[in-house]
């Protein structure tokens, strides 16, 4: 059996203006959580819970890795990444569910 996959995912609220970037080994269930307002902290308080981004990573240190990159860029660094993946920003929690 090989090795969990792991993702990076990227979150917003509904007018962008905010990002969260998490990693988790699975992305339908900790979505859902940020969703139902299950997960305290930041992105319960600001109302972060659409998918707008996500990549998948092979195992767990290349995920952290990476996770840590991205957090350390500035933001229209990380409005670009996204902006390539998903030119719409629309939620992408239906797409994965």
């Amino acid at each position: 059996m090989g090795e969990k996959q792991y993702y990076i995912y990227l979150l917003t609220n509904k007018i962008n203006s905010v990002l969260y970037c998490g990693v988790t080994n699975d992305i339908k269930r900790r979505v859902y959580e940020h969703k139902k307002k299950l997960v305290d902290g930041f992105t319960k308080k600001y109302n972060v819970d659409k998918l707008v981004y996500y990549e998948i990573c092979g195992n767990s240190v290349e995920a952290i890795k990476r996770e840590k990159q991205i957090k350390g860029w500035i933001r229209k660094r990380k409005d670009k990444l996204i902006s390539d993946f998903n030119p719409e920003w629309k939620d992408l929690y239906d797409d994965i569910v």
